[in-house]
């Protein structure tokens, strides 16, 4: 699958946007492309140092909605990453209207804590939306 970027023009007034969408069948095998391409973006706006954490994040965001989401079959999950000023904004659009929880792991639990962790890397810049047509869209900004 290809990617689509979309690198809006910019004016003096009007800082510069990139944006890279992408379309996903809903299978594991997914994340870890997904995954790629974050890491193309990322050296692609200069942004390496951010990496880890940005591919951490997706991975529990993207798994969340491939495991989760329950969307009717042949429907796609959407990842858009945007450059922001200090980082990056990762979106993961899927077609349920289920809302992630975080929850309490309890410490034999061996899931459970995804959410909880993309709360801590991302200093709790992360939440869920509603979006244009069906279902919703869960964001987090790294950086």
């Amino acid at each position: 699958m290809e990617p689509s970027y979309e690198d809006d023009s910019h004016s003096p007034d009007q800082p510069e946007r990139q944006l890279v969408v992408l379309r996903w069948p809903m299978t594991a095998r997914a994340v870890g492309r997904a995954r790629r391409e974050l890491r193309e973006a990322l050296c692609g706006w200069e942004l390496e140092e951010l990496t880890d954490t940005a591919e951490l994040v997706l991975s529990e965001l993207m798994t969340n909605a491939v495991r989760h989401a329950r969307t009717p079959r042949g429907r796609l999950v959407e990842t858009r990453y945007e450059r922001t000023e200090k980082g990056v904004r990762i979106e993961v659009h899927d077609a349920s209207h289920r809302i992630p929880l975080t929850q309490r792991a309890a410490e034999d639990d061996e899931a459970g804590r995804g959410l909880a962790l993309v709360s801590v890397l991302t200093d709790q810049r992360w939440g869920v939306s509603s979006r244009d047509g069906v279902g919703k869209l869960v964001w987090a900004v790294v950086g």
